[in-house]
C-alpha cells in the first residue's frame, strides 16, 4: 500500500478511466460501456454540449438527443459524467458559461472533473501548463505559445473565475506509468500559480487503444495492485477500441481480468475526493512542480504523451 493511502472495504488498489470523446460515435460508446458496466467498472465519460461555430475534431455531442440520452442512462447506472470543455471547438465566454448551465441542466449539477480539450478556451493549456526553463524548452520544440486562453483576463476565451467556482478537478499531465499515483503522489492538488483551478490530478498515459493496452498489460495490473496504488487511465474510447462493430478482444480480455481483482473501480472525482479526504488537498510546491514538469515534458519529447 502507498504511503498515506487506504482503500474503502478492503480493496487492494484503484483504477478508474476518464474517457475523452474525440472522435466517438454513439454506436462506439455502446458498446465499451456495455463491457465496463457488465464488469462492474464505475468510470468518467466526458462529454461535449454544443455544436461549435468551427469544429475541431469528430465526436458526438449532447446536442444530439440520442445521445444524450445515453449519457444521462450511464449517470444513472453509476458512471460519472465529466467536462471537455464545452465543444470541439473554440467557444467565447458567453457560450462556456451556456454550456455549463447546459451540463448542469441535462446532468443535474455542475461538473465535478473536466480536462481540457485543444480549444481556445482551454484553461491553462499549452505552454501555461509549464514554468520558466521548462516552458522554454517546451515552446522551443513546439515552435511557440498555442493559443489556449480560458485563464487569461480580459480575453473573449477568458472563463477562469467560473471554472473555479464551478469545477473541482482539472486533469492536467499524463504519464507513461499505470500507478499513476507513483508519477504524482501529490494529486489532488493546488497550485498556487495557477488559481483558477480548484484542484490538479495527473493521468496515465492510454490515449488510444494501443497504449491503453500497453498500460493494462497483465503485468501492469499485477504491480498495480501490489503497489496499492491508483490508475487513473487517460483515453479516447473512439480511437480503435471498436472495430468493424466488435470490440478490440484484446481490451475485453485484459478488462475482464482486471476485473477479476480486487479493486475499487469507481469515477474518477470519487477516487480523488477519498484521496483528499484521507490525506488533505496538498498544495503544489516550485520544486515539486519542476520535477513533474521536466519529467513530463521529456516523456513528451520521446513517446509523444499528451
Amino acid at each position: 500500500m502507498m504511503p498515506g493511502v487506504d482503500w474503502p472495504a478492503g480493496h487492494r488498489f484503484a483504477f478508474t478511466v476518464f474517457d475523452d470523446p474525440d472522435a466517438q460515435s454513439l454506436d462506439v460508446s455502446r458498446e465499451v460501456y456495455a463491457l465496463l458496466g457488465d464488469l462492474g467498472f464505475r468510470t468518467t465519460k466526458a462529454v461535449w454540449l454544443l455544436e461549435p461555430p468551427e469544429r475541431n475534431s469528430p465526436g458526438e455531442t449532447c446536442a444530439s438527443p440520442d445521445f444524450l440520452e445515453f449519457n444521462r442512462a450511464l449517470q444513472r447506472k453509476g458512471f460519472e459524467i465529466a467536462y471537455h470543455n464545452g465543444a470541439p471547438g473554440t467557444l467565447e465566454r458567453q457560450d462556456v458559461i451556456r454550456s455549463l448551465d447546459l451540463f448542469r441542466e441535462y446532468f443535474g449539477t455542475d461538473p465535478a472533473s473536466m480536462a481540457n480539450h485543444y480549444n481556445g478556451d482551454a484553461i491553462y493549456w499549452g505552454d501555461a501548463r509549464l514554468s520558466g526553463p521548462v516552458r522554454a524548452m517546451y515552446n522551443l520544440v513546439s515552435r511557440g505559445p498555442k493559443p489556449h486562453f480560458g485563464h487569461v483576463e480580459g480575453h473573449p476565451c477568458f472563463w477562469g473565475d467560473i471554472c473555479q467556482r464551478r469545477i473541482r478537478y482539472c486533469r492536467n499531465f499524463v504519464f507513461r506509468r499505470t500507478n499513476t499515483l507513483s508519477a504524482c503522489p501529490y494529486m489532488p492538488y493546488t497550485d498556487p500559480d495557477r488559481p483558477y483551478v480548484q484542484a490538479w490530478y495527473a493521468a496515465s498515459e492510454g490515449a488510444n487503444c494501443h497504449s491503453f493496452l500497453r498500460r493494462c498489460a497483465e503485468s501492469e495490473q499485477d504491480r498495480l495492485e501490489e503497489d496499492g496504488g491508483a490508475c487513473i487511465m487517460y483515453t479516447h474510447f473512439g480511437h480503435g477500441f471498436v472495430q468493424d462493430g466488435a470490440l478490440h478482444p484484446e481490451f475485453t480480455r485484459l478488462m475482464t481480468r482486471l476485473a477479476a481483482k480486487n479493486g475499487w473501480f469507481v469515477p474518477v472525482t470519487t477516487l480523488l475526493d477519498r484521496l483528499r479526504h484521507r490525506r488533505g488537498l496538498h498544495t503544489l510546491t516550485a520544486a515539486q512542480r519542476s520535477r513533474m514538469e521536466a519529467t513530463w515534458l521529456m516523456t513528451k519529447l520521446v513517446h509523444g504523451t499528451s
